[in-house]
């Protein structure tokens, strides 16, 4: 296995095909490139058929004119967009033929009769872990059902070594690349309810007082017994829907045994930083209707630290056993980072804790004092409604990077002294190294793990970080579709207020209308030269000291949009002139 040699999710002489819009030159046919400038191709003219002006093509580049492979459909619908990037990115490169074995209750125990239920987003289509809690004695009983991918995909097959290169699925609004076939990624192995489904389950008994006794780990049979969207689940706990008694109580003892994981977590130092997410909704004739942040829902928060508890206990047997996997790695900040993350804060006038200089922190004391800061910086910015956005990116920027590795160096953000991705093996390949490797250790599979675990482990994560830069593009992309048709409505003389999320040499980020980002160059701050401070937290003005710090109110307006980019430059309103203040001033 090949580390990937860029962070995106193209491979490399596979996929030559180009995603244009068609456009007419004479007699000619001609594609444009859609998502960045290149030279327009001229299409072979066999096999286009009733092609039209404006469609979205995928085409292939020869050493002549280009070949129509598919076309997609206009370019002013933003679903055909969303489609096209996926084809652009290479995530529409088809399946590694594979034959499924059926599946099958041998050596499993039958778990069919245990109230267990799936809590996932609305839109879920793949269904990687149900849950089942109940009383025992003075205490609880919990199991964490995974979806046995194992059985279905056997290692070193083509389909395996294509899923171990795709590394993950790729989400964007309203559609999947996914990495594996969906006859197996939303059936076979999906978790759907009221169907007999394959499982590697972890079980974990608790005493009265909620701690935890030795997990016990098996493949399984289960049966779900309901499929459980956030919002229902939300509704069902705060009494607003009904549900029936048993579905009900398992609900309250696994919110109850989720909270409770959730302040010892936080208790024992975990990182308490929360960001937001955007949730899109189409309106069928080819436009975004709504774009809304979403803060972490409370069920939400109850599935994670079931996962996390679930996680945790494989990577604890396996670390404890000296065993190599792909472990879900944070390694500890380096202290510099936090020293200056400090000095950064202090410069913005955000409280921080008390903390030794730089030479005398240790990773350790880096470590407590990042968690702190975190603490901190969520609740000043919860009381200041100042910097929502760019305070609590500064804390994350500070801290290393969660990657994989076959070594357990623990993990940071989350206190763990062991942690695997082990509870997604449908949409993340490390996830499913991590089943092959438990299933080893207990003596029920000899299915072998990767040789070179290393380069797989830098693979995965450039992967999943190309994947996130994917999603955070077609987000961008849907954004910029949405304000053009406010824009449309309320005219691009409309001015927003917004704030400084971001600050470069060149210029500013703003988050605006409380879901869009636009870019403020330098060159349109009138009135001086801007230049970055030394800590990079405000442009400032040489002759009049105007700043614009981050987490500081600016009103704008938007200049242009360039939708199939996802880019919005912006300008200051007349109204929003930079503000001069020196330290120990605010900007309010």
């Amino acid at each position: 296995m090949a580390p990937s040699q860029s962070v995106r999710l193209r491979d490399t002489g596979l996929n030559e095909r180009v995603v244009v819009e068609i456009q007419r030159r004479g007699k000619l046919v001609v594609g444009e490139p859609f998502f960045s400038p290149g030279v327009p191709l001229v299409l072979e003219r066999k096999g286009l058929g009733d092609i039209g002006v404006g469609d979205l093509a995928v085409v292939r580049p020869g050493p002549g004119r280009a070949r129509l492979e598919q076309v997609l459909g206009p370019a002013k619908e933003i679903e055909n967009v969303l489609e096209a990037l996926l084809f652009e990115e290479g995530l529409r490169t088809g399946f590694e033929p594979y034959s499924a074995p059926p599946p099958s209750m041998d050596g499993r125990t039958d778990l069919r009769e245990l109230l267990a239920f799936t809590i996932d987003p609305e839109t879920a289509k793949d269904f990687d872990d149900a849950i089942s809690v109940r009383r025992e004695a003075d205490g609880l009983r919990a199991w964490v059902h995974i979806a046995d991918v194992s059985h279905f995909v056997s290692a070193d097959s083509s389909l395996d070594r294509g899923a171990a290169r795709r590394s993950c699925s790729v989400y964007v609004p309203g559609r999947v690349a996914p990495m594996l076939p969906l006859d197996l990624s939303a059936d076979l192995c999906s978790l759907r309810p009221h169907q007999d489904r394959l499982c590697v389950t972890v079980e974990i008994p608790f005493d009265g007082e909620l701690r935890a006794g030795e997990p016990v780990f098996y493949r399984s049979v289960i049966r779900s017994r309901e499929r459980l969207t956030y919002g229902r689940a939300e509704a069902i706990l705060a009494g607003r829907e009904r549900a029936d008694d048993e579905l009900t109580d398992g609900l309250r003892l696994a919110e109850r045994l989720a909270l409770e994981l959730r302040r010892r977590r936080f208790a024992r130092g975990a990182l308490r930083i929360e960001t937001k997410e955007i949730a899109f909704s189409f309106d069928g004739r080819g436009g975004v209707r709504e774009a809304r942040p979403e803060t972490e829902a409370h069920a939400h928060a109850l599935v994670e630290e079931l996962m996390i508890l679930a996680n945790e206990a494989v990577a604890s047997l396996l670390a404890g056993r000296r065993r190599e996997s792909l472990y879900r790695v944070h390694e500890r900040p380096d202290p510099q980072a936090v020293a200056h993350l400090v000095a950064k804060l202090a410069d913005l006038e955000v409280p921080t804790p008390p903390a030794p200089e730089a030479e005398h922190l240790t990773p350790a004391e880096a470590e407590r004092l990042a968690a702190a800061i975190g603490e901190r910086v969520m609740t000043y910015v919860a009381q200041a409604r100042r910097g929502q956005e760019a305070f609590p990116a500064l804390v994350l920027r500070a801290l290393k990077q969660a990657r994989y590795d076959p070594r357990n160096l623990g993990h940071s953000g989350l206190a763990s002294r062991a942690y695997c991705h082990f509870t997604s093996p449908i949409r993340r390949y490390p996830d499913l190294v991590c089943h092959r490797a438990l299933l080893r250790e207990l003596g029920v599979s000899d299915e072998p793990l990767p040789e070179e675990l290393h380069e797989l482990a830098e693979h995965s994560s450039a992967r999943e970080r190309a994947a996130t830069a994917i999603e955070y593009r077609a987000d961008d992309i849907c954004l910029a579709w949405l304000l053009g048709d406010r824009l449309f409505e309320l005219g691009w003389e409309a001015t927003f207020e917004g704030e400084v999320t971001g600050v470069i040499d060149s210029g500013l980020f703003v988050r605006f209308g409380e879901v869009f980002e636009g870019y403020v160059p330098a060159r349109r701050l009138e009135g001086d030269y801007f230049e970055l401070n030394p800590l990079g937290t405000a442009l400032v003005g040489r002759r009049f000291r105007r700043t614009y710090r981050l987490g500081d109110p600016i009103e704008v307006q938007v200049e242009s949009i360039e939708r199939a980019e996802g880019k919005v430059e912006l300008a200051p309103s007349n109204s929003s002139a930079g503000r001069s203040h020196g330290r120990g001033q605010t900007p309010f």
